[in-house]
C-alpha cells in the first residue's frame, strides 16, 4: 500500500464516484477524517485542492474494507499499512517476502471478536453474486467443480473470498475447470494440518482444541508462504521474474510463532 504520486489527478468527487458502488456511506468528511488520522496523504495542487492518485483510491478501499469486513479500529489498520509501506521506498521484492510480512503483521493485529463476526457472515445467493461481481452461471460452475459450497440456502465469508479470487482469475481466461489442481492442493494442505494436530485433538485438556486450531492455521499460513516462494522460483526459471512490485515491508516471520493464526483474518479482507 502506498500513496504514489503518479497520476495524482483525481479530485475528491471522482474518488467518491469510484468508491460509492462498494461503500455507499463514504463521504468527503470521511475521507478528510482519514487524511487527518494519517492513513491517506493525497497530493495538493498549487491552489490547495486535494489530488488523489489511483494508489490513494486503492489505499482508501483497503481501509474501508478492513473497517467493514473485519471491524478493525483505525489504529490497527494504520499498523498494517505502516508494515506494508515500510520506509516508503519502492523496491522490487519477492511475493513470498511480501506474504510473509503481511501474515506477520496480520497476526499482530488479529482480534478474536473480529474473527468471529467475519466467520459468521451469511449471504443469500443474490448477495453473493452482487458482492463477488459474478453472474449466476459463473457461480453455478464454481459450485459444480466444488470450489464453492453453501450451508442450506446461505453462503459464508469463505465462499465470497473464493468467488472474488475466481472472478479475478477469470479476467485472465482462467475457468473453473482449470482450478481443480489448486483445489486439490488446498485439500492436501488441510489434510496435512489435520494430521499434524491430531495428537492435540486427542488430548482432554480444556484448551487442547483451541491450541490445535491455532497450530493448524499456523501450518496453513506457512504452507501458503512456501507455495508463494515455489511459484515465484518457477516464474524465475521461466524468465518471468520481477513482475510484481511491492513496497518494502517489515522482515518476514522468522518462525512459526511469528505468524500464528494470521491466515484466518487475512482471508476475510
Amino acid at each position: 500500500m502506498t500513496s504514489s504520486r503518479e497520476s495524482a489527478s483525481l479530485n475528491i468527487g471522482e474518488v467518491l464516484a469510484r468508491l460509492r458502488p462498494e461503500f455507499p456511506d463514504i463521504s468527503p468528511s470521511k475521507i478528510r477524517f482519514l487524511e487527518a488520522e494519517g492513513l491517506v496523504e493525497p497530493a495538493r495542487s498549487r491552489s490547495g485542492y486535494r489530488q488523489f492518485a489511483l494508489a490513494d483510491v486503492e489505499r482508501l478501499r483497503y481501509i474501508l474494507t478492513a473497517q467493514r469486513d473485519e471491524y478493525l479500529p483505525l489504529r490497527v489498520i494504520k499498523e498494517r499499512l505502516d508494515a506494508l509501506d515500510g520506509d516508503d521506498r519502492h523496491t522490487r521484492q519477492t511475493l513470498a517476502t511480501a506474504l510473509g510480512a503481511a501474515v506477520a503483521a496480520d497476526e499482530a493485529a488479529r482480534q478474536p471478536s473480529a474473527q468471529e463476526s467475519s466467520s459468521s457472515t451469511a449471504m443469500t445467493r443474490a448477495e453473493l453474486l452482487e458482492a463477488a461481481g459474478i453472474d449466476a452461471d459463473q457461480l453455478a460452475e464454481l459450485e459444480d467443480y466444488g470450489l464453492i459450497r453453501r450451508s442450506g440456502r446461505h453462503y459464508g465469508a469463505d465462499a465470497l473470498e473464493v468467488a472474488r479470487a475466481c472472478a479475478a482469475l477469470a479476467r485472465f481466461g482462467v475457468e473453473a475447470r482449470n482450478l481443480r489442481g489448486i483445489k486439490a492442493a488446498a485439500e492436501r494442505d488441510v489434510s496435512l494440518a489435520e494430521q499434524l494436530v491430531s495428537p492435540q485433538l486427542r488430548q482432554r485438556g480444556a484448551g487442547s482444541r483451541a491450541a490445535a486450531a491455532q497450530d493448524a492455521w499456523q501450518i496453513a499460513t506457512l504452507s501458503l508462504w512456501l507455495h508463494a516462494a515455489l511459484v515465484e522460483s518457477g516464474l524465475d526459471e521461466a524468465g518471468l521474474a520481477g513482475g510484481m512490485i511491492v513496497p518494502p515491508a517489515s522482515s518476514p516471520p522468522s518462525g512459526v510463532d511469528g505468524v500464528g493464526g494470521g491466515l484466518r483474518s487475512a482471508s476475510s479482507r
